[in-house]
């Protein structure tokens, strides 16, 4: 078996990746790992599917998978670890900003201090203020929601026991909250190390400050598809029933009112000149589609199936 296999997801680092695995494959040889280095290609739109064919003419221990178009980091990281075999995966971003000497650190942590997560943390960092204070804020929301103990969830440098990345999903925009997603698997020992952050020496940085945003939004759907995934209606049958039951007692309540007011002879609005009226009929239809989309998902969720995102072009040494 073997002993570490490193996700890598790709777009637009050509010039980085000749640099990038020769540096992998130093550290892996100098310290006697067996090991594979899995490189996806997330749609760039220069050279770097040609520069990986030619990497892995040069060494068999590389392998390519080159996706249709962009589908983001998430994907390419779940494509990535349906191919990985080693013992231990350890995740890379392909800008020379993660440095690879903290491969053995990592794997040692998995393999003798029995971690099943351990996420690198960028104590400190070669990057604008405009990107570490939200980066701080960020980190300290999803700290204080998820109840796990890191400093810096984001970052790209994390190494996983092999079971973990075959028992999870990543989708969409995942990638920040794979300890989250691990810890609800059931596998809760995640730890933290401290690693090196290299200044950007190729190209540019591919992502915005919307990614902060994007990050939150992203936390509140994982929290929600945690907790509902599996039982939908007990969202939204709640809320439907508080809904329903609202209304209904305030539309009780403005007949029975009315039908006082007859039999006492004292003048008050007809029920429909009254605006409460209507608040009470809009939450009794609230109510009722609340409900209803409740069990919709309820009957959607018991015939859902899996399937991936993502469309494979072309592959290198990868089995099928």
């Amino acid at each position: 078996m073997l002993q570490i296999s490193t996700v890598i997801p790709v777009f637009n680092e050509e010039e980085s990746l000749p640099e990038l695995t020769h540096w992998i494959s130093r550290v892996m040889n100098d310290h006697g790992f067996s090991y594979e280095i899995i490189l996806v290609n997330d749609g760039s739109t220069d050279s770097s599917w040609e520069v990986i064919g030619e990497l892995s003419k040069k060494n068999g221990n590389i392998k390519g998978l080159n996706f249709t178009r962009n589908y983001g980091k998430s994907a390419a990281l779940d494509a990535g670890f349906s191919q990985a075999k080693g013992k231990v995966v350890v995740t890379l971003d392909a800008d020379l900003q993660d440095s690879p000497d903290e491969i053995p650190a990592l794997y040692q942590m998995i393999v003798e201090e029995g971690f099943d997560v351990v996420s690198g943390w960028k104590k400190e960092r070669h990057d604008p203020i405009s990107k570490t204070i939200p980066s701080r804020f960020f980190n300290g929301v999803t700290r204080w929601i998820s109840g796990i103990k890191l400093h810096d969830f984001n970052c790209g440098l994390k190494a996983y026991k092999l079971k973990v990345v075959k028992n999870i999903q990543i989708y969409g925009e995942m990638h920040r909250y794979i300890p989250l997603l691990a810890k609800w698997n059931g596998y809760t020992k995640i730890g933290e190390k401290v690693v090196q952050h290299q200044a950007r020496k190729y190209g540019y940085s591919k992502f915005g400050l919307e990614r902060f945003l994007n990050g939150f939004l992203d936390l509140i759907s994982v929290s929600f598809v945690h907790r509902y995934k599996k039982k939908p209606m007990h969202f939204f049958g709640l809320l439907g029933t508080i809904s329903f039951i609202s209304g209904f007692v305030i539309t009780v309540w403005l007949i029975a009112q009315k039908i006082y007011s007859i039999r006492e002879g004292v003048k008050v609005r007809e029920v429909v000149d009254q605006p409460v009226f209507f608040l009470a009929l809009v939450a009794l239809i609230v109510g009722v589609q609340l409900f209803v989309t409740g069990f919709i998902a309820e009957l959607m969720t018991s015939n859902q199936s899996k399937e991936t995102e993502y469309k494979i072009d072309e592959q290198i040494n990868c089995s099928e």
